[in-house]
C-alpha cells in the first residue's frame, strides 16, 4: 500500500475544491522536482552538459533542450519517463490515435485529471452554467485506450464530485447508442451537453432527434473547424448562441487539455472569420486558426520556429515538449489591443492569454507549390445548398492523370440518403480556396484551379470507414 499516494491524491483533490491560488514560479518547481525524479531527463540534461543548479530565473529555463516524442519519449524505456522510475506511480495509460506515426504511450494519475477538469468546468460551469442547471453530459468521444473518451469521462465526473448537478452517461462513438439512451434521459434534465469530435458530433445531429427540445450544448475536440460549420451545426441542434454554447478544447494525449474556448475566445475566432485579411495580419497565415484561452498557472506555452513549446506536469512530466502543432501565443491585454485597433469589442471573459494553432503541416496537400489545407476546404462544403447534402467529411489528394498533370481531387462523403452535386461543390470550394488561400489563387494556374470531386456514399470502407479516426488527407 503506498500511503504517499493517499497524500498526494488527498492534497490534489483539496487544491481541486478550493478557489484556484496563485501558482507562482511552477515551472520552475516542475523542472526541479523532474530534474531529481526522472531518469530519462536527468539523462538528458546530462547529455546536454546542463547543471541543474544553474537553472534558477525563468530566463535560464531557455536553456534547457527541447522534448519531443522522438528526441525524448521513444529514445528512452517507459519507466524512466516517469518519476522515481516507476510506471506504477501512474494508475491509467493513454495511448495517442497514431496520426503521425505509431501509437504512444502516456502515463497519467488522478492528479493529472484534475488539472484537466479545471478546463471542463470552465466550460460547462463558466460558460454553461453547469453549476446551477441539472446537466446530462454525453460523452461521444471514443471508448477504449485513446485519450479523448475515459479522460473526459473521468474530468466531468469530478465536477459532479465538486457539487455541479452533473450525471454522466458513456455511450462512446457508437451513434445508434447516443440516439436510444437520449429520448429516455433527456427529459430530466436542463441541459444536455454532447462531447466529441466535430464531424461525428455532426453525424449525430443530422440524425434527426428533436434537439431543440432538449436544450443542446456542445463541446468539441480534436479538429479545427470554421464558423460556418459552428453556425451550421448550431442551427440543426437548435442552439439560439453558438458563441456561448458551443465551445472547442484543445486537447492531446501528451498532457490532457491545454486550453479552451470561451466566449471571449469565440467572439474573436469570429470577428477575423469575417475579416481574414485582418486575421492573416494577426495569425500570419491564410487559415482560421483554432483560438483559446489557457491558464498559466498550469501550463507554459512557448513558440519555436513557429510551433508551440509547452511545459506540464503528469505522468511523464513535459518541460519545453514541442507537440508540432502550428501557432503561435497573445497576451490577454495585447490581444485586446489588437480588437480595438480593428474597431472590435470582444464578449466578456477571462483574463487569461490566448493560445492558436492551426494543427500540423503534415495534414496538407501541397499542389503547385501551394498548401492547401483541409480548413479552407471545409467552408466550401458548409455553402447553403450543400451543408445539407454531405457529411462534412472528406479527403483532399494531388494526383497524377494520365498525362501526368496535377489534380487536386477531393472525395466528398454524402449525407445518408441524400444526393449531392459534385460540380456545384467544387466551384464552392475553388471559391473558398480563392478568398481564404492566397497560396493557391498565387501558385495553382487558373486552368487548374477547379478541383475534381469524387463522390461517396456514408461511410465508404475505403474513404470514410465507421468507428476511425478520420483523416483529409491523403498522399501519393
Amino acid at each position: 500500500m503506498d500511503t504517499s499516494r493517499q497524500t498526494r491524491v488527498r492534497q490534489a483533490f483539496d487544491d481541486f475544491f478550493q478557489p484556484k491560488a496563485p501558482a507562482g514560479d511552477w515551472v520552475l518547481d516542475l523542472f526541479r522536482r523532474t530534474a531529481d525524479t526522472v531518469p530519462a531527463y536527468k539523462k538528458l540534461l546530462q547529455a546536454n552538459d546542463i547543471d541543474p543548479q544553474e537553472i534558477r530565473t525563468q530566463q535560464d529555463l531557455q536553456r534547457l533542450p527541447l522534448l519531443d516524442k522522438a528526441t525524448y519519449h521513444e529514445r528512452y524505456p517507459l519507466p524512466e519517463l516517469c518519476r522515481d522510475g516507476e510506471l506504477t506511480t501512474s494508475d491509467m495509460i493513454a495511448v495517442s490515435s497514431g496520426s503521425s506515426g505509431r501509437p504512444t504511450i502516456w502515463p497519467r494519475a488522478l492528479e493529472d485529471e484534475l488539472h484537466t477538469a479545471r478546463r471542463f468546468e470552465q466550460v460547462l460551469v463558466d460558460g454553461f452554467k453547469a453549476d446551477v442547471r441539472t446537466t446530462l453530459a454525453v460523452v461521444c468521444f471514443p471508448l477504449g485506450t485513446w485519450v479523448g473518451g475515459l479522460f473526459t469521462q473521468a474530468c466531468v465526473r469530478h465536477l459532479a464530485a465538486k457539487g455541479c448537478p452533473i450525471t454522466v452517461v458513456a455511450p462512446g462513438n457508437n451513434k445508434a447508442e447516443i440516439l436510444r439512451v437520449l429520448p429516455e434521459l433527456a427529459p430530466h434534465f436542463e441541459q444536455v451537453v454532447l462531447l466529441g469530435y466535430p464531424p461525428f458530433v455532426k453525424d449525430v445531429i443530422d440524425s434527426g432527434e428533436n434537439w431543440a427540445a432538449h436544450r443542446v450544448k456542445l463541446v468539441l475536440a480534436g479538429e479545427v473547424f470554421s464558423e460556418q460549420w459552428r453556425d451550421l451545426v448550431a442551427r440543426r441542434a437548435g442552439i439560439a448562441d453558438p458563441v456561448t454554447d458551443v465551445a472547442s478544447l484543445y486537447g492531446t494525449a501528451d498532457s490532457g487539455v491545454l486550453g479552451n474556448e470561451t466566449a471571449r475566445s469565440v467572439s474573436i475566432r469570429r470577428f477575423f472569420a469575417d475579416h481574414p485579411d485582418e486575421a492573416r495580419e494577426v495569425f500570419g497565415d491564410s487559415r482560421l486558426p483554432t483560438l483559446v484561452q489557457y491558464d498559466p498557472g498550469s501550463r507554459f506555452f512557448e513558440v519555436h520556429d513557429g510551433t508551440l513549446v509547452f511545459s506540464a506536469d503528469g505522468g511523464i512530466p513535459l518541460l519545453r515538449y514541442r507537440i508540432a502543432d502550428e501557432g503561435g501565443v497573445i497576451g490577454h491585454e495585447q490581444m485586446l489591443e489588437i480588437c480595438s485597433r480593428n474597431g472590435f469589442t470582444p464578449q466578456d471573459g477571462p483574463e487569461l492569454p490566448f493560445v492558436f494553432l492551426f494543427g500540423r503541416s503534415l495534414f496538407t496537400v501541397s499542389f503547385f507549390g501551394a498548401n492547401v489545407y483541409p480548413e479552407n476546404v471545409t467552408v466550401g462544403l458548409e455553402q447553403p445548398g450543400i451543408s445539407e447534402t454531405v457529411t462534412g467529411k472528406f479527403v483532399i489528394e494531388s494526383v497524377e492523370d494520365e498525362d501526368r498533370d496535377r489534380r487536386l481531387r477531393v472525395t466528398v462523403e454524402t449525407a445518408p440518403g441524400r444526393e449531392a452535386d459534385a460540380h456545384e461543390i467544387a466551384e464552392a470550394v475553388r471559391a473558398q480556396l480563392l478568398r481564404l488561400n492566397s497560396e493557391f489563387a498565387h501558385y495553382v494556374p487558373v486552368e487548374r484551379q477547379l478541383p475534381e470531386v469524387v463522390l461517396r456514399p456514408h461511410g465508404d470502407p475505403e474513404y470514410f470507414p465507421v468507428g476511425v479516426k478520420h483523416r483529409y488527407t491523403r498522399r501519393a
